[in-house]
């Protein structure tokens, strides 16, 4: 069995079961915000602070946001590994696709962090 260091889970199975939960959590989140934009016709800021200030709210946020980035990782993983190799580029793919990976770590972390900074007020 051939494993990739840049890989999130290590395995094929893996990465296919992160990206349906990530992607469930991602249209929980999506029917939840829909649903409660239609239903609250006359949305106020009072409302929405209140809604984003409870525990559970912040933590589905949290969790949301995760979501968006392991399932960015393995998608873009898979597009680059797929993509950019020295079959299809020559002998500089590797470096560029690490160098894009390292670019794809960075992009993450950094709205990770702000989207935490925003949620929980760090």
């Amino acid at each position: 069995m051939i494993t990739n260091v840049t890989s999130f889970s290590r395995s094929g199975v893996s990465d296919w079961l992160l990206q349906r939960v990530t992607a469930v959590v991602m249209a929980a989140y999506t029917i939840f915000i829909t649903f409660y934009l239609l239903f609250t016709p006359n949305l106020e800021y009072s409302q929405w602070v209140a809604l984003n200030s409870h525990f559970c709210m912040k933590t589905f946020n949290v969790l949301t946001v995760l979501s968006v980035a392991i399932h960015a990782w393995i998608g873009l993983w898979a597009v680059l590994t797929d993509y950019v190799t020295v079959r299809l580029l020559g002998p500089k793919a590797t470096p560029l696709r690490i160098f894009l990976q390292l670019g794809m770590i960075a992009v993450t972390l950094v709205y990770v962090i702000w989207a935490l900074d925003i949620v929980w007020g760090i």
